[in-house]
């Protein structure tokens, strides 16, 4: 959510960084529809203490015996016209309000611009992509030869983009999870959190899926919706309360399932685990100082990619570009793990600083020297298990199929060295 009064006092600003993002300038229809409402809220005022005023005069006209029919009259007018003013600035309030709620937020100075992927920008690389004398598969084709991974099993129960993942790799799965979550608690300081996984539209509408992406979305018949990722929880634990600022930063995390439709993505990764309405993920979220939070970023980033350093796993990070950023976030660095049997890298987290922007939406404050103000929340990806399981089988595959077991999650898989 976007603060108006910085949108009067910085239009041009405010245009330039839609701009930045590829959307037209909004700032003059705000600023005029702020006015009319204003004007509205000015004269609704002004109709009130009338009111009130006459309303008085009766009292007095009465006890020295004289007329009130006209003042009446004038009282009958008021009360006619103070519901339609406050009905016209209601109106205008959610016309406002409305508008602003589906405007992305504005990205950092420091982001490229671009208007999608092919303008990101990579700016660090760590490990060296591993030779193979063989031919590597890609990650289906290694769990259908272990026959671990059950595509056509998962169909049968849910349709397409499921899986059912069996013996040693469904411990494998398990191992990555826990193994993510101890580095993160006992290394990194996130607090483990065990939230809700079925949220209302206000915790979705607070990190910014809402409106504007239900459709990316799944909904239960109770109206309960199934979160995309742990952050909208995460996030809204903050929501409609003031923290200390002794307090900041707040760091959580959580493993989740999460949900995802995928309506967009029609076509794209109908194959594999890649992309699934249904996935375990690790994830991360800082409520932090708005001095602090470019920090906390880097931070949070380094806590993602230390999972694929003690994994192995080579991985390069990128920032994003400003047509390639997410909703709420104002920067965002991503992470891709390299994938031999695809031959590229593939997103394996999202780190992203959005600013007070969501701060704004599910009113989360602090209570610092100068009064209130809005905290700086951040979420990332610590990491998303299933895609992290991919790129175990495909970096750690032996010629005759078989998958050795990561040094770092040998202890979480009871001493196993190999999936074969």
């Amino acid at each position: 959510m976007h603060d108006l009064k910085w949108i009067r006092e910085n239009p041009d600003a405010f245009d330039a960084g839609l701009a930045r993002r590829g959307l037209d300038p909004r700032s003059a229809a705000l600023i005029r529809l702020d006015g009319e409402r204003r004007a509205a809220q000015t004269r609704l005022q002004e109709l009130q203490a009338s009111r009130n005023e006459t309303s008085k005069q009766i009292g007095i006209i009465k006890k020295q015996g004289g007329d009130v029919s006209a003042i009446m009259d004038e009282i009958a007018k008021l009360k006619e016209d103070i519901p339609l003013l406050e009905a016209q600035e209601k109106s205008l309030s959610e016309e406002i309000d409305g508008i602003l709620a589906a405007i992305p937020n504005l990205p950092g100075a420091d982001v490229p611009d671009g208007p999608d992927e092919e303008h990101n920008v990579e700016i660090r690389r760590w490990g060296q992509p591993g030779a193979f004398d063989f031919q590597p598969l890609e990650h289906d084709a290694i769990g259908a030869k272990l026959g671990l991974m059950d595509f056509d099993g998962a169909a049968k129960l849910s349709g397409a983009r499921f899986v059912v993942l069996k013996g040693k790799l469904a411990r494998l799965e398990r191992a990555l999870a826990q193994f993510m979550l101890d580095v993160q608690t006992e290394q990194h300081g996130y607090t483990e959190i065990s939230p809700p996984t079925l949220v209302k539209d206000g915790a979705l509408f607070g990190t910014g899926q809402l409106p504007k992406f239900g459709d990316d979305l799944f909904k239960t018949n109770t109206g309960h919706w199934l979160i995309p990722t742990a952050e909208v929880p995460l996030t809204n634990l903050v929501g409609d309360s003031i923290v200390d600022e002794a307090a900041l930063p707040i760091r959580m995390t959580a493993l989740t399932l999460c949900y995802r439709s995928e309506a967009g993505a029609a076509g794209k990764d109908t194959r594999g685990m890649i992309r699934q309405h249904q996935f375990w993920k690790v994830e991360m979220v800082s409520i932090a100082h708005p001095d602090q939070s470019e920090a906390e970023h880097q931070r949070m980033t380094a806590c993602a990619e230390t999972i694929l350093q003690k994994l192995e796993l080579p991985y390069r990070t990128i920032v994003l570009c400003t047509g390639d950023m997410g909703f709420s976030s104002q920067k965002t660095y991503d992470i891709e793990v390299w994938l031999p049997g695809q031959g590229r890298y593939r997103e394996i987290s999202s780190c992203s600083n959005c600013g007070d922007f969501q701060a704004r939406r599910m009113k989360a404050r602090f209570k610092g020297d100068k009064g209130n103000r809005f905290v700086h929340t951040l979420n990332g990806s610590g990491l998303a298990v299933g895609r992290t399981l991919v790129a175990v089988l495909e970096n750690y595959q032996q010629a005759d199929g078989s998958v050795r077991v990561p040094e770092a999650l040998k202890p979480y898989m009871g001493g196993l060295e190999v999936i074969a």
